[in-house]
């Protein structure tokens, strides 16, 4: 063996080892999706307009303490939409000096224009676009945190499409479905809001419309609590008036813990940031005597009085269980998530039906590699072994591949391998072809070799190139499954174009050059 084709051998037996070895034990290194190895299918709407609505909560509370500052006093702020509010009170003459000290200096996104006795605020559409998807972003990144918390193994998170509010999770071998399904639920989307002034607890929505006389305050909204008897069982509900301002938000929690009660009933410690913690002590320090709701999620969790300035740590209570503090703080911890969430869809797979995808896409597998095999072995005889060979190491290749990227193998995926093993075959046809007419055009063995590699290569790169991206666009715009499909027919791709050319020409030459004199070719 000449130089060069032990050079050629060394590199092939050297990446088929690697991916090869990256790969074994398959049952241990390939990762199985959700519909091969059973589990949780959800998919999420963030519901972005929480997120706007807490960004103009900050920007007022930061309007505020600017225009302390600047020695306005006697203002008013009006809230007028989710992006929107109004100053009333605030001098004409100074509406420069608030422009030019507050809106252009301190706020992103915000303009200011005069209407009437009013400054009117609102927030661009170019910077609504910008939180709602941060939002998502966070949303993202908070749910995978709580996952990897759980401990569910090789979770699939992502956003269903560019742009898109809406996120899928999967969670293949799921063991606790229900568990899951409740910490994902918690979205744990935490505020504390004031109680409206002098009202309590209200046994129904229309009392506390009655109270204030048929119609409900603009800056009031209500939102109501479950009450629980001792086993913690729900076994009513009241009703809760309260501020739309929130005081502070999940997004200024620095950390919670389990803690316990006066009653060693479980409770939740938490501490604030330091901005939080400023926000915090400001408003209970200026509102003692006064209601202050923890609401979790939509749902007042408690509404204590408060007793004194409460600062950078607090305890949350609650009718809680020890599972559900315990959960309640892994949600806290692993980041608050800055929206609501809907739940869209929910599906379950059973770890039969996965394992019965898996049975079938085998089946299909080895029928399809079968009647490949037996088809190239009878149309090229002995040359067809050269495909075969070559076919064989493809499926190493892939299986590799998906090894060492950590890529997930799903039903989906399963049909790109087969398709990946009829792409590579074609190659191989086209090369044999081509060697075919080059012998019949009476030229030696050797020669049609390299002329049948050489003016098959171009059809073979264009074929796989146009493939390749069509897959890389179906990847990024698709869902779970299809990202499946687009992944090992991607990997199939680069591994049938290096098998097909560079492998099977190797074979070729190793085959002419163990002997001196050819006039044949056993191509069929």
């Amino acid at each position: 063996m000449d130089r060069s084709l032990l050079t050629k051998a060394i590199v092939i037996a050297a990446i088929v080892g690697l991916f090869a070895l990256s790969a074994s034990p398959p049952k241990e290194k390939i990762h199985l999706g959700l519909d091969l190895l059973g589990g949780m299918h959800l998919v999420l709407q963030v519901e972005t307009d929480d997120a706007v609505r807490a960004e103009t909560d900050n920007t007022i509370d930061a309007v505020e303490r600017e225009l302390e500052d600047l020695d306005v006093t006697g203002f008013e702020v009006d809230r007028t939409g989710d992006s929107t509010f109004d100053l009333l009170g605030v001098p004409a003459s100074r509406d420069s000096e608030v422009r030019d000290e507050i809106v252009n200096r301190f706020l992103i996104g915000w303009s200011m224009r005069r209407v009437g006795d009013r400054l009117h605020l609102e927030l661009s559409g170019t910077e609504i676009k910008n939180i709602q998807q941060l939002a998502v972003n966070q949303a993202r990144e908070t749910i995978r945190n709580r996952i990897d918390a759980f401990g569910v193994a090789e979770p699939v998170i992502h956003e269903e499409g560019l742009g898109s509010n809406r996120i899928v999770v999967q969670l293949p071998g799921v063991d606790d479905p229900d568990r899951v399904k409740n910490l994902i639920k918690n979205t744990a989307f935490l505020e504390f809001r004031l109680v409206a002034e002098g009202t309590g607890g209200f046994a129904s929505r229309q009392a506390i419309i009655d109270h204030y006389g048929g119609a409900l305050p603009n800056e009031l909204e209500i939102i109501s609590q479950d009450l629980r008897d001792d086993a913690k069982r729900v076994i009513g509900q009241q009703f809760w008036a309260l501020e739309k301002r929130r005081v502070v938000t999940g997004r200024e929690l620095k950390t919670a813990r389990m803690s316990s009660g006066q009653f060693n009933e479980p409770t939740v410690s938490f501490t604030l940031t330091t901005e939080g913690g400023r926000k915090f002590g400001e408003v209970t320090g200026a509102n003692i005597g006064r209601g202050l709701a923890i609401v979790l999620d939509r749902k007042v969790i408690s509404a204590p009085t408060i007793q004194d300035r409460i600062n950078t740590q607090g305890v949350i209570h609650g009718s809680f269980t020890i599972q559900e503090v315990q959960d309640l703080v892994t949600v806290l911890r692993s980041g608050a998530l800055p929206a609501g969430l809907t739940y869209l869809e929910e599906r379950t797979v059973g770890p039969t039906l996965g394992q019965d995808s898996i049975d079938k896409g085998i089946d299909a597998g080895l029928i399809g590699g079968v009647i490949v095999v037996l088809t190239m072995l009878l149309v090229y005889q002995a040359v067809g072994v050269n495909a075969v060979v070559a076919l064989a190491l493809n499926i190493v290749l892939v299986f590799g591949a998906l090894a060492i990227f950590g890529a997930t193998l799903t039903l989906p995926g399963i049909a790109g391998i087969v398709l990946t093993i009829g792409m590579s075959v074609d190659a191989n046809v086209l090369v044999f072809e081509r060697i075919r007419e080059e012998l019949r055009s009476g030229r030696t063995v050797k020669s049609a070799i390299a002329a049948g590699f050489s003016k098959a290569f171009s059809s073979i790169f264009d074929a796989n190139l146009t493939t390749l991206i069509a897959a890389v666009f179906l990847f990024m715009f698709g869902t779970g499954p299809i990202r499946g499909f687009a992944v090992t027919l991607s990997v199939g791709i680069v591994a049938s174009f290096f098998t097909a050319i560079f492998v099977s020409r190797f074979f070729f030459d190793f085959f002419t050059s163990r002997r001196r004199r050819l006039d044949k070719l056993p191509i069929g």
